[in-house]
This record gives C-alpha cells, sequence and structure tokens, in this order.
C-alpha cells in the first residue's frame, strides 16, 4: 500500500487523468442503464398475483392496459381521438361503444352490457380501454402513452398502472436533476462554512463526484435500477461518504508536521487512513447488503447500488483524492479562511455532571420509541405515493368516482367451464362486497349481442390459449384491509370452481406486497443489527460495546420512525427497511468514532473523566460535520421533491442524521463514561498496562526530544 501510495503521490497528474478518462464510459454506461418505474415487478414470481401478471401479459397483452376517462363528451370527438390512438405503432387495439355499436343510438336505448361498461352512472362520461402490443412498463408503451397524453383535452383523463409509471417516469426525469443539485450546492455552502479554506470543498466534492459518477456508471452490469435508487443513491453516498474524505484529510494535515515532503506525507497519511477507513466503511456496507436479502428485490436493487458507492467512495478517497489535494494545494494555502465548527467543551462538562440523568432518559425512551415507530400507518398505494395533480391519478379518482372502480382485479380462468356453470359463478362473484360490476365475455354473448358479431378486439382480451379473462371492479380502494378481505373472498370463490383461477392486477399485487414488506423489515432489522453486531465485536473483541452501541443507535432509529407517528406523517412501505439500514450503518460510524477515541486517551494514561471529555470535544466536532452534511443533502431534497414516496424517505434520513448525532452525544457520552468499569471487564486490551503506558510515555518524550534535535 505504502508503494502504490507513494508512486501515485510523485505522479499525481497520472492518476487524476485516469481517473478523469473513466468519467467518459461511466457516463454513457449511466445513460445507457435502463430506469424500471415499476415497483410491482420487483416481487418474486413466486407469488399467484405476479405469475397472473405474466399471463396478463404475454397471453392476453393486457398487463399495461390503459382506461381514458371523456367527461362532457361529445361522441364525434371521443370517435376522432381512438381513430389517432389505433394509428399509434405501440397499440394493439382501442375498444370503446363503436366497436361494438354504432354511435347515432341513442344511450337510453343501448343495451345494459354496453352502458355498464363504457358510461358513467348518470351518462356524463364515457371510458374507453387501449391495449398495448409490449409489456405494461416497456419504453414502446410508455412511449405510447405520452402520444396519447398529447391527444387529449383538459376534460380527458388517462388511467391505469402503465399511465401511472409513465407520469412517474415523467415527474422523476424533471425533478431528478434539480434536487440534485440543490443537495450539492447546499453541502457545498456548509464545508465552506465549517472547513478552513474555501477551495476545499471544491476539492473533495470533485473526488466523490468522481465516486459517484463511477458507481451509477457501473449500474449497467446490473441492467436496470429502480426510479427510487436512481432518485436517492448520489444523495445518500454524498452523505455517507463525505466523513471519509474527512478523516484523509485531517491524517495528512498531521503528517505534514512530521515530513517536509509532501508526497512523503501524503502516502503515509493513505497507508494510515486505508485500514481505518476499509473498517469504517464495513459496518456502512454491511448495512447496505442486509437490504440485498430481501424478498422484494427493489431491496437488492438499493442495497447493492448503495454498498458499491460507499466502496467506489472509500477507493476513490485513497486513490483520486490525495492526487487532486496536491495538485490543488497552493489553491487551498491561498483561499484560506477560519472556519466555523461549534465546540462542545461546556456541553460535554454538563453532560458528564449529569451522566446518571441522561442514562435514565436513555432508559426510559427505549420503551415508548419502540413502541410509538411499530405503530406508524404504512401505505403501499400508488395513489398516495404520488402527487394528486398527475393526470393518471386524476384518472383513478374519475373511475372512482364516475365508475365506481376504485380498483380492478383481473381474473384468469379455465376457457373449458361450461358457460351456464361461469353465467352462477358470475352471479355469486356479484354478491360480493364492495363489488361494482363484472365484465366477462359471458355478458355480451345471449340475448344482448349475438356471439357471432363479437369484435376479434374483444375475443383477444377475453379469451386466448384455453384461458379466459375477466375484470373484477370493486368500491375498495388498492391496499386497503377491505380490499385485501376482498380478493381473498374472490380468490376462494373461483377455485371452488376452477382450481387453477388465478385473482391478479394492482391490488392482488399490492396485497403480496404487504406480506413480503412487513417480512422483510424484520429480516432486514435483524441481518443488519447482527452484521455489525459481529464487527463490532471483532473491531473491539468486546462483548459488552456492541451491545451499548447498537442500543444507543437503535434509539435513534426507533425515536426517528416514532416522530413520523407523532406528527401524523405517513410512512410509505419502503422507507421503514430502508431508514433502519442506512440510519444503522451511518451512524454506527459516530459511535465508532467516540469510543476508539475514548479508549485512546485511557490507553495514554488519563483518568476516565479527562478521557471522555477529551474524546467527547475531538469526535463530536467531526461527527457534526458528517450529521450536518447528511441533514443538508437530503432535506435539500425534501423541500423540492414533489413525489411523496422520495420526499417521505428524505425526511426521514435528514430527521435521522440529527436524531442521530444528538444520541451519540447526549447519550452515549455519558453511557461510556458510566459503564466504563463493565467495558474494561469485558474487553480485551481495553487498556494497556502501567509498563506499556510508561513505555508509550517515554516513546512520546524521546520522539519528541528527537524532533528538537532535527529541528536544530
Amino acid at each position: 500500500m505504502k508503494k502504490l501510495a507513494l508512486w501515485e503521490a510523485r505522479h499525481p497528474k497520472i492518476t487524476v487523468l485516469i481517473a478523469l478518462c473513466l468519467v467518459v464510459p461511466s457516463i454513457i454506461c449511466f445513460a445507457l442503464t435502463r430506469v424500471n418505474y415499476d415497483l410491482m415487478s420487483f416481487l418474486p414470481n413466486t407469488f399467484e398475483s405476479v405469475k397472473g401478471e405474466e399471463i396478463l401479459d404475454k397471453t392476453f397483452n393486457n398487463a399495461g392496459i390503459s382506461i381514458i376517462v371523456f367527461e362532457d363528451f361529445e361522441p364525434k370527438y371521443v370517435a376522432a381521438v381512438k381513430d389517432e390512438i389505433e394509428k399509434i405503432p405501440e397499440v394493439s387495439s382501442v375498444i370503446w361503444v363503436d366497436t361494438l355499436a354504432d354511435i347515432t343510438i341513442p344511450y337510453d336505448i343501448l343495451p345494459d352490457a354496453i352502458t355498464d361498461v363504457f358510461y358513467s352512472e348518470d351518462g356524463s362520461s364515457t371510458m374507453m380501454l387501449v391495449q398495448y402490443k409490449y409489456q405494461g412498463s416497456s419504453n414502446e408503451t410508455l412511449r405510447a402513452i405520452k402520444q396519447i397524453k398529447s391527444l387529449l383535452n383538459k376534460n380527458t383523463f388517462i388511467s391505469g398502472f402503465s399511465a401511472i409509471i409513465e407520469d412517474t417516469k415523467e415527474l422523476t426525469e424533471t425533478q431528478a436533476p434539480i434536487y440534485v443539485l440543490i443537495a450539492v450546492l447546499a453541502v457545498f455552502i456548509a464545508l465552506c462554512i465549517m472547513m478552513e479554506s474555501w477551495a476545499l470543498p471544491i476539492v473533495i466534492m470533485s473526488a466523490l463526484g468522481l465516486a459517484i459518477v463511477y458507481n451509477m456508471g457501473t449500474n449497467i452490469f446490473k441492467g436496470e435500477i429502480s426510479f427510487i435508487t436512481q432518485s436517492i443513491a448520489a444523495i445518500l453516498q454524498l452523505g455517507v461518504t463525505m466523513d471519509y474524505s474527512v478523516f484523509l484529510l485531517d491524517r495528512y494535515n498531521e503528517e505534514k508536521h512530521l515530513y517536509t515532503d509532501r508526497t512523503e506525507a501524503m502516502a503515509t497519511a493513505v497507508t494510515k487512513s486505508f485500514v481505518a477507513l476499509m473498517g469504517s466503511s464495513l459496518t456502512t456496507v454491511f448495512g447496505f447488503i442486509a437490504l440485498c436479502f430481501m424478498t422484494l428485490k427493489l431491496g437488492f436493487d438499493i442495497g447493492f447500488v448503495m454498498a458499491k458507492g460507499v466502496i467506489f467512495g472509500i477507493l476513490t478517497v485513497v486513490l483520486i483524492l490525495p492526487e487532486i489535494i496536491l495538485l490543488s494545494e497552493k489553491y487551498i494555502e491561498k483561499y484560506k479562511h477560519k472556519g466555523h465548527l461549534p465546540k462542545f467543551d461546556r456541553l460535554n462538562n454538563y453532560i458528564i455532571s449529569h451522566k446518571k440523568i441522561f442514562a435514565l432518559i436513555f432508559l426510559l425512551l427505549l420503551f415508548p420509541a419502540y413502541f410509538l415507530q411499530s405503530k406508524n400507518q404504512v401505505y403501499y398505494s400508488f395513489s398516495e405515493a404520488l402527487p394528486k395533480s398527475l393526470v393518471s391519478i386524476e384518472g383513478l379518482s374519475k373511475l372512482k368516482d364516475d365508475f365506481k372502480m376504485a380498483s380492478t382485479q383481473f381474473v384468469i380462468i379455465d376457457d373449458s367451464i361450461p358457460s351456464g356453470t361461469l353465467t352462477q359463478m358470475e352471479e355469486e362473484i356479484k354478491k360480493l362486497d364492495g363489488v361494482s360490476s363484472v365484465l366477462a365475455l359471458n355478458n355480451y354473448v345471449g340475448p344482448a349481442i349475438p356471439a357471432d358479431i363479437i369484435p376479434d378486439a374483444i375475443l383477444d382480451i377475453c379469451k386466448k390459449d384455453g384461458k379466459q379473462l375477466m375484470m373484477v371492479n370493486s368500491t375498495y380502494e388498492n391496499a386497503t384491509v377491505e380490499l385485501n378481505n376482498h380478493i381473498d373472498e374472490l380468490d376462494k370463490l373461483l377455485k371452488s370452481y376452477d382450481p387453477g383461477a388465478i385473482v391478479t392486477g394492482e391490488g392482488a399485487i399490492t396485497k403480496d406486497m404487504i406480506v413480503t414488506s412487513d417480512r422483510d423489515f424484520r429480516v432486514t432489522a435483524v441481518m443488519s443489527i447482527a452484521a455489525i453486531f459481529i464487527l463490532l465485536l471483532i473491531t473491539f473483541k468486546s462483548g459488552s460495546i456492541p451491545v451499548l452501541l447498537i442500543a444507543v443507535i437503535e434509539l435513534a432509529i426507533w425515536i426517528n420512525l416514532a416522530i413520523a407517528k407523532i406528527i401524523g406523517s405517513d410512512v410509505n412501505f419502503i422507507a421503514p427497511t430502508v431508514i433502519n439500514c442506512v440510519q444503522l450503518g451511518a451512524t454506527v460510524d459516530y459511535a465508532v468514532l467516540l469510543t476508539t477515541r475514548f479508549r485512546e486517551e485511557l490507553r495514554l494514561g488519563l483518568p476516565k473523566k479527562e478521557a471522555i471529555l477529551k474524546a467527547a470535544n475531538a469526535a463530536e466536532q467531526s461527527i457534526f460535520q458528517s450529521a450536518v452534511v447528511f441533514f443538508l443533502a437530503t432535506f435539500g431534497v425534501f423541500l423540492v421533491c414533489n413525489i411523496p414516496m422520495i420526499k417521505g424517505i428524505c425526511a426521514l434520513l435528514a430527521r435521522g442524521a440529527i436524531v442521530s448525532f444528538i444520541s451519540v452525544v447526549f447519550f452515549l457520552t455519558p453511557l461510556l463514561y458510566i459503564c466504563e468499569g463493565l467495558i474494561s471487564k469485558t474487553t480485551i486490551g481495553w487498556k494497556k498496562s502501567k509498563r506499556q503506558i510508561v513505555n508509550v510515555t517515554e516513546d512520546t518524550e524521546i520522539n519528541a526530544s528527537q524532533e528538537e534535535t532535527d529541528d536544530e
């Protein structure tokens, strides 16, 4: 490592040139990486609802069907829009009233089989079904929806899952660059204030920017990433890895006083920092890796990208940042100013003087914080995860209000079931609570419309490859207890007629997602705690320190989530899992820094009280700087983002940075002091012997004397 660090320090221009050359392919790969806006596609294929979606997609080309609602319509206008939509290459069919009957026929004399499907109860609105040639979340389908939206006027709304995905894509692509820029500016301004040079923030953020570009570029090997990962990965990576840069810079400033050659000083700083940085980053990496074990594959998507981002951050800090610092040092020195970091001396004296009170507060907060965070209202519905002003969300409201279609379940059954049995089954379905209508081919074939004049477009939607498709519309909204119970009853009824029957659609998939997410939260929470416990056990060779540190960190997480409950803020389903892993991984760095510094001061022979005060005063400035950066990066996104799901995650992350800092300062500091005796008995090598302390002191005096001689 020393040889590599020396070579880089002596050839900084070559190293930086190589780093910049790698940016070009990274940007190209980033542009070529597909972004997946369909969260339901991250569910495992073992669920019946997901298998049903595959059948809808591959057999019926129906997974991404869109519904267009026309208010106060003119039939000629609707027919004209239909003709234009049919010309779009990615559209396979468009079904409206004129598919079955002449539009000149008055509404009052149309068969019920038509009016029940295509008209609202009062006849003031009509709806049209659009079917696509490609998968519901494919680029081709989303492109077609964008074209359809350009054909619609202000009284026309398009809805359906594909329309929601297209709206999400458009909103994310518009907003993501804005809130990333705001986060970067906020962090830059904070660093300018806290650091002792106007040039240092540029140097540090340039290096971390390279790490972010490398990380996002290498996502091409995954093929695609979710829009949630794309939206928060850069912000999280910046916040999580910033303190690594500060750590290296502080070490370099120390080494400069010991070496006359800057390259030697930097090489030594890199060599000494590498092991410490890798050890510190491992806790964060393991926190993210825990997400990879979620059943919901979105966890792997976020966890893998973020773990990779931390590794790129460390490598960039060790391999590229030193060279940028060396090349920029004259500007760093030229533009020096007084940094503005708060001092915590008086606060820490107060905390240690009232240590028992703060320890008692810690114990008293554990149960209520855990209880309150467990009562959070978690939402799964996309209508709550997106702005109400989106066309697709407004369309959902129109379907709910005008057509009593708060949700639609797709039913796939065997085509060999006799017509009479199907009729009986449909009548039983209509009697289920919450059912507003049942749309099936059996409704049309008979007295109302002869079988031989049913258009091929409808037959293709309803019957194919030995399977028949039905739509069951419900007054219950997605992700509600009522709809989940309704789906269970519907599934039980269907299987009494056809054991192979499948219920799918957004409601059924969301129901499975609820079950999966509950399990995932428990699994990732246990795995992340277990992984970090083992790392702390190895790092400190202690049985008590991991318990103490994790208890403080977990309290910080519980308080963060409990605040959401207290202020009445709904939490999206992925947020608790992300917060548990991210806040745990980030906060453990704060705790390790304070604990390690306390151990160092004790080993130098300082009394316990003096050691904890000196450790806290030194460590808390670094912790404060890191927490402020993390807070500003995520809070900036929270302020400007209009996507409730992203906004909610960033709100929790921003608040978590502050809560974690407060927990470490007010709880961990006094607990380390109070439990020092227990820690000493349960930790290998916690304190050195008096003989070792004397040797350390003598060595220090000899080195100091030698330095004076060298200076002379």
